[in-house]
Formats: C-alpha cells, sequence, structure tokens
C-alpha cells in the first residue's frame, strides 16, 4: 500500500555490491532472516508480483533486490550496510508515476505538418535514413496497444511487470511514447511520427492504467531490458523532487551498471516549473541521477517550455533538450493519435535519435551517450534547462 505522505511503498531497495548477487543474498538471509526469490532462477522479471512465500525479489542482473522488511529487518540491512561485505545501501522503495501532460504557457509556433511532426523535423530525423535497424529498444512505461495498426508487421517485444494487469495500455501514455521514439516515419493520412522507425521494439509494463507504479517495478523492467541487449531504455516517468533532495544511491549504482553494459538509460526530468511564475522545479527521481541521461522538453520556437523541470542544485543538470510541446503521436484504439506536451514526450525523442546513433556507429553505453551529447543543435537557452541544446539526427 502506498504512503500518500511519503510517496514511498513499504518496501525497500538493497543494492548489493557488483557481481555479489548470490552472496548477497545469503548475507541477507543471515543478518536479517529475509528470503529473495532471484531472477536467475525465474523464467523472467514479470514474475516479481507472484513470489510466493518469499519476502522480495533479487534482480540478479543488476544486484539489486526489492523486498518487504520489518523495522528491526531495516536496522540489521542498514547495519550491515555499514560494514565491509555484499550488501552495499538499503533505502525505501519509491512510487512513481507516467509524468503528466505539462501546460503550454505560450501558444507554439506554428509548423506545417502535413508530412512529419515538428519534432522530426526540428531534430532532422526526417531527413535522415537512418531508421534504427537492428537496435533494440526498451519503452519503460504503461505498456502498448498491441493492436495498433500503424505498427502491424513490426518486431514487438512485450512484458508486464504490473501485478494483475497484462501489456495492453489501458492509459495511453506508453503507447503515445513508443510512437514517438520508433512509430513509422511515413502515415497514411497523417504525418510521420516516428524517429527509429525499424527499430526492434520492447514495450515493458511498469506503470499501472492509472498511471503509477513502484521503484521495484521499474528496475525489473530494466533488468529485463538489459538481459534483452537492449542499447536504450527510455523513461519517461518520475517522482517529483524537493531542492537539495539527494539523488538515488540505488538507480545512480545501477544506471552505472547499465552503462557498463552497453544500456543506456534516458528519463524526463519532470513537468514540476512554473516559469513564467518565476518558478523553475528540480530534476525529478530517477533522471536526477548522474549516470541517467535528463531529458528537458523545448517548443517549436526553440524556447524551454514553461513546464520543464531543471537544475536549481549545484551539480546533475538536465543533459539535452527535445520537442516536448504540441506533440502528435501514437495513442490506443479507436482513438489512434493524440497531440500532448511534455518532458515525457521529450524524451522518446532522444531515445529514437539515440537509436539512429546507435546504427550509425555501433555505439553503445558511455560512447553512445558521447556521441548523442555530440549531435546536438547549441542553443541560446541555459545549459541547466537543456543540457548540450537540441537532439539532432546524426
Amino acid at each position: 500500500m502506498t504512503d500518500g505522505a511519503s510517496g514511498t511503498t513499504g518496501r525497500y531497495l538493497v543494492l548489493l555490491e557488483e557481481d555479489s548477487a548470490v552472496a548477497g543474498a545469503r548475507s541477507m538471509a543471515d543478518v536479517a532472516g529475509l528470503r529473495t526469490a532471484s531472477t536467475a532462477d525465474l523464467y523472467d522479471t514479470s514474475t516479481a508480483g507472484s513470489l510466493g512465500d518469499a519476502d522480495g525479489l533479487l534482480l540478479h542482473e543488476l544486484g539489486v533486490a526489492v523486498v518487504t522488511a520489518a523495522e528491526d529487518q531495516v536496522a540489521a540491512l542498514t547495519a550491515a550496510a555499514d560494514r565491509p561485505g555484499p550488501i552495499s545501501r538499503i533505502e525505501p522503495e519509491r512510487t512513481v508515476y507516467a509524468i503528466s501532460p505539462g501546460t503550454p504557457a505560450v501558444e507554439q509556433a506554428e509548423v506545417d505538418e502535413t508530412l512529419f511532426t515538428w519534432g522530426l523535423q526540428a531534430t532532422r530525423a526526417h531527413e535522415s535514413e537512418l531508421s534504427g535497424k537492428g537496435i533494440r529498444v526498451a519503452v519503460l512505461d504503461t505498456g502498448f496497444d498491441v493492436g495498433h495498426p500503424d505498427f502491424a508487421g513490426r518486431v514487438v517485444t512485450t512484458s508486464s511487470f504490473v501485478s494483475g494487469e497484462d501489456v495492453q495500455d489501458g492509459n495511453g501514455h506508453g503507447t503515445h511514447c513508443i510512437g514517438t521514439a520508433c512509430g513509422p516515419r511515413k502515415v497514411d493520412g497523417g504525418p510521420g511520427y516516428g524517429i527509429a522507425h525499424e527499430a526492434e521494439i520492447y514495450a515493458g509494463k511498469v506503470l499501472g492504467n492509472s498511471g503509477s507504479g513502484s521503484d521495484g517495478g521499474i528496475l525489473a523492467g530494466i533488468s529485463w531490458a538489459i538481459g534483452n541487449g537492449c542499447a536504450i531504455v527510455s523513461m519517461s516517468l518520475g517522482a517529483d523532487t524537493n531542492p537539495g533532495d539527494p539523488y538515488s544511491p540505488v538507480y545512480e549504482q545501477v544506471a552505472q551498471r547499465a552503462l557498463g553494459r552497453g544500456t543506456l538509460i534516458i528519463a524526463a526530468a519532470g513537468n514540476a516549473s512554473e516559469r513564467a511564475q518565476g518558478r523553475i522545479a528540480p530534476i525529478g527521481h530517477p533522471a536526477n541521477c548522474p549516470s541517467i541521461l535528463a531529458v528537458g522538453a523545448v517548443d517549436s520556437a526553440g524556447a524551454i517550455a514553461d513546464f520543464s523541470s531543471g537544475s536549481v542544485d549545484p551539480g546533475h543538470g538536465v543533459d539535452i533538450g527535445g520537442p516536448g510541446v504540441d506533440v502528435h503521436s501514437a495513442w490506443p484504439m479507436p482513438k489512434r493519435y493524440r497531440t500532448i506536451s511534455g518532458t515525457s514526450m521529450a524524451t522518446p525523442h532522444v531515445s529514437g535519435l539515440a537509436a539512429l546513433i546507435a546504427q550509425k556507429y555501433g555505439a553503445r553505453g558511455w560512447e553512445l551517450w558521447g556521441r548523442l551529447s555530440q549531435c546536438s543543435l547549441r542553443t541560446g537557452l541555459s545549459s541547466q534547462d537543456s543540457g548540450v541544446g537540441l537532439v539532432q539526427a546524426p
């Protein structure tokens, strides 16, 4: 059950030292009496919702366990983390949300979208001969409309990490993000809206149809994506933070381990700002981690979106900007399409373009991050708002 006041679930994330999953499981049992099921022994991480009599799930690929623990067990784990050994860190599990659509403060500059969306034009994706073919892109969100006609014949691998829900998208947010990252570049009767239009899609449902989920489900989705060789993980989700809040050490280590295995995690900075009112909100969780590529939203006039979260603390700021205002993309049938705004919409633009770069250069992990940064258009925007600038096709 979610604690609405603190935004936590009552469960805990236990970070283990790298390559110490087996020793970590043994140590959790020894010091706190916690028994965990391991994804190394299961067919896939989507079984996280049915663990029998285990106290939690060990995501073997990541070296992270998600456990239910009493106060004395938490104290024992915390003490163990302060000693040399396989247990490195423990922190509360958060509730995380599909980032709600933002509201632009100014009217969008008019762009002819007869053939392509303004986002494809602004990033020059519509001029690129690259398609993302052979690149696996995981979008972790509210799922996917598996019957959407625009994706007929595409390679789409799906898995749900939400207990009691299949991957079918009952929210719409996930389908919209998948459409922008990997949808078609040519559509009968409408503009092309997808960037990596031949990439292999991995649709992971980590947020329920209500639009909310937990750290554990998201981490399970990341583990699944890494295990399937995805070069990119796109996450248009998060939880708001306050100025001065630290980033999650667990997610930071997961992101570093993912990069070491050739997987780049890209996440939305958040929609909590009200810039017209003089308020810039800090980057949300988990995009505020230094090793997760944080994406801000830019409008068609090249201005930072009013709602786009930015850096208000010293340290990690927004890394790159993407088109995020009035973005046309796929939506579950029968509606088929919808136009919405947010850093959630900017993120899949960046993820799709990362797939094009991965295809062109064979880049993965840190190299892919670097090449993505190089393929950006310097703008007059603050680097704290849009990082290296507006993402561009290679």
